[in-house]
């Protein structure tokens, strides 16, 4: 870890609904200029963490963010905090001018005149009814809302959700190019993490409640190797040194590896950093928690 300025903080944070504790004791900072992909499955904790940072809820343990409690502090912390969800989230009974005026009234660092600029080139007009935009539109409206906020912290909870690929993809392009800088930083939640793979400069993965996995991309690349084995002849020996995960393709034996030695894995077959994804399904089936987590 750099000598960033740390953006958000968490240390032994524990949140219960009832008797049923969601969170577990997590332990985890976010420096300032990274992108950070959090994932899990649905009731991982994903939700009740983002809201903790928001300061919409209030936890055992002790999270900062921007050096501020942001459940007693949430008024002054919003000032340079920014939240959007999933499209669908919009105000569909607006037009495009009073929702740029709604914005400009709730968000002391709303720009009017950079989310103007950013719908130049399209066909949404200002006095179109959100209602009345297509998907692709809404999207374009999301976008320019999101990087007319100057915010140093900006979360995004499934901002995609329910778009096509293409629209998906220009989103996040659009928001890395004209948006991020080292001053800003990044927190988003997908389902659909291979799409922002290409953009994340760290990962944390989350299951029950408990963090996993949490690393600088890099560090995914050198730690974990994939293996597939095609000679069915070299399975066992692919075996023995110890996979964490495996599964069969179109016949062929795919195997995920911690740690291993990629000289002796080429030996056995072609080797090659697993995405995202597959080592996310790769490490829900691991029995233990935090497996040398950086």
């Amino acid at each position: 870890m750099n000598n960033a300025e740390i953006i958000i903080s968490a240390q032994g944070l524990r949140k219960s609904f009832g008797r049923k504790e969601v969170l577990h004791g997590l332990d985890f900072e976010v420096p300032a200029g990274r992108i950070y992909g959090l994932v899990g499955h649905n009731g991982a904790g994903k939700t009740t963490t983002l809201n903790a940072v928001l300061g919409l809820t209030n936890c055992e343990g002790t999270i900062r963010v921007l050096g501020e409690d942001p459940f007693a502090r949430r008024a002054q912390l919003m000032e340079n905090v920014a939240f959007i969800s999933d499209v669908a989230s919009l105000p569909r009974f607006l037009r495009v001018r009073e929702l740029f005026a709604l914005l400009s009234n709730i968000h002391p660092n709303f720009s009017q005149e950079k989310a103007r600029s950013f719908l130049e080139g399209t066909d949404i007009r200002m006095d179109a009814k959100i209602k009345h935009l297509s998907k692709g539109m809404i999207a374009q409206l999301h976008l320019a809302v999101v990087m007319a906020i100057d915010a140093k912290l900006l979360v995004l909870d499934e901002p995609t959700l329910g778009l096509d690929i293409s629209y998906r993809k220009r989103f996040y392009r659009r928001l890395l190019e004209d948006y991020m800088t080292e001053e800003r930083t990044l927190l988003i939640t997908t389902h659909q993490v291979d799409e922002i793979e290409f953009m994340l400069s760290d990962i944390m993965f989350m299951r029950d409640g408990e963090i996993i996995l949490h690393m600088q991309m890099e560090s995914v690349n050198e730690k974990f190797s994939q293996l597939v084995v095609t000679d069915q002849v070299k399975v066992a020996s692919a075996r023995s040194l110890g996979p964490v995960y495996e599964e069969t393709r179109f016949g062929q034996t795919v195997m995920i590896f911690d740690g291993a030695d990629r000289g002796e894995l080429e030996k056995l077959g072609q080797v090659s950093t697993p995405s995202i994804s597959d080592l996310f399904v790769a490490l829900m089936q691991r029995p233990t928690a935090n497996p040398s987590a950086a």
